[in-house]
């Protein structure tokens, strides 16, 4: 191994132990590796800029704003009280309710923790009221929030696409059917864990309180069909769309006065904050890929993996195994920038369909985002509920083991992944 690949892998590898954001570690990996190759430092400066001007990057920014701005107008909770008045009375109703809810949510936010914020922060309450166990409702929020990446539009999908040069449209319908898999197990254990704990029912709602939620809630219940329908109607592209969903939440929460426009700049800084985080590791990481790829340090490993393996069941066990793993300790953007090149190299090597291997990768961000120790939704559910990570992390085992098994569909079953594909 030469020292340019040594510093690029175990360079950045010691700077992430030693806690440096990603973004920065992989910055510094990058101009340490152009000044021992002679390479002019301006380099850096233009792959910069570079990463930062795909049109399809301002999806990120803008579908993150519009979560915030439908957050900020109560749709999160117009849709929990449709979801309230309709399943409520069942088993675990209270639990099924936070999976709907954040199902809904999540196609029009396309976040995971935008999602577990949202829905949590009503939801984790009001179970812990109706008497479920605090750590069980947090969990709950905390794997609905998975949601966010899967059901489409979704920001990991809009990263991977543009890391892979994929149709984001294909990569947004690949995640559908894992996405409603993985609802279809929480609600599940919705189920189980109310019957077991003798969790008492709520009162069924009166058809004139279905009627009034539905009334109130119907444009928030509207917004993924207008997003969507848009996108696959051909009428806008998905980073048209994301601008688009940020126009119908401003005219939906002002027209609806449940939005101040005084509260904007608010929604907007906060929104920037977690667009820079995103978008400045995307950025830094276009340098990082062009030395990789001059290295070769993608198809070396994945010439290694082949010899090695041998097969492709093999080889994608592998991948799932290093992949978890890697997701539990370290930020999921990062994981898909910078070692992008080495799974696309994977891959190909293996003749994995693109989009197929996209819903791969994302169903198991998605999964990272609910792990412990460090997943994003983890600490977004621990912040709403006060508990500490141990507790957590021992409630949400059984809902990542339901989203292990539909990683494992997604990843040896094509067809489930592709199955609402174009012919």
């Amino acid at each position: 191994m030469s020292g340019i690949a040594l510093l690029l892998t175990g360079g950045f590898a010691g700077l992430v132990i030693c806690a440096i954001p990603f973004a920065i570690a992989i910055a510094v990996v990058t101009m340490g590796s152009l000044v021992v190759a002679d390479i002019e430092p301006a380099f850096l400066a233009q792959q910069l800029i570079a990463g930062s001007q795909s049109f399809s990057l301002l999806a990120i920014p803008l579908f993150m704003l519009a979560g915030e701005i439908m957050s900020a107008g109560g749709l999160s909770q117009r849709l929990v009280e449709v979801a309230s008045t309709l399943v409520r009375h069942r088993t675990g109703g209270l639990a099924i309710v936070t999976v709907l809810a954040a199902m809904v949510f999540a196609a029009i936010s396309g976040s995971a923790p935008a999602t577990t914020a949202a829905i949590g922060g009503i939801m984790i309450p009001a179970m812990v009221k109706a008497g479920y166990d605090k750590a069980f409702a947090a969990s709950i929020a905390v794997s609905a929030g998975v949601l966010g990446p899967l059901i489409p539009p979704s920001i990991a999908f809009v990263i991977w696409g543009i890391v892979a040069e994929q149709s984001i449209s294909r990569l947004f319908l690949s995640g559908v059917i894992p996405g409603l898999s993985i609802a279809i197990g929480l609600i599940a254990i919705c189920w189980f864990h109310a019957r077991r704990h003798n969790v008492p029912k709520q009162a069924p709602a009166s058809w004139a309180e279905v009627g009034q939620a539905m009334v109130l809630g119907k444009w928030a219940l509207f917004s993924p069909v207008f997003v969507l329908g848009g996108i696959y109607g051909g009428v806008f592209t998905p980073t048209e769309a994301a601008a688009m969903s940020c126009v119908y939440a401003l005219v939906v929460g002002v027209a609806g006065r449940t939005l101040n426009i005084r509260d904007l700049p608010a929604i907007i800084l906060r929104s920037v904050r977690t667009s820079a985080m995103v978008t400045s590791i995307i950025a830094v990481s276009v340098g990082f890929g062009v030395l990789v790829a001059q290295e070769r340090l993608a198809v070396d490993f994945a010439s290694w993996m082949a010899e090695s393996l041998g097969t492709k069941w093999l080889a994608l066990a592998a991948l799932n195994l290093a992949f978890f793993l890697l997701a539990s300790v370290m930020d999921e953007i990062a994981i898909m920038v910078v070692l992008g090149p080495m799974l696309i190299a994977i891959a190909n090597r293996f003749g994995v369909d693109p989009v197929h291997f996209g819903a791969i990768i994302v169903t198991n961000v998605s999964i990272g985002m609910a792990a412990p120790p460090i997943g994003y939704c983890l600490f977004v559910g621990m912040a709403i509920s006060g508990l500490s990570l141990a507790r957590m992390a021992k409630a949400i085992w059984p809902q990542i083991i339901v989203m292990l098994i539909v990683l494992m569909l997604t990843t040896y079953i094509p067809g489930f992944a592709l199955l609402l594909q174009p012919k």
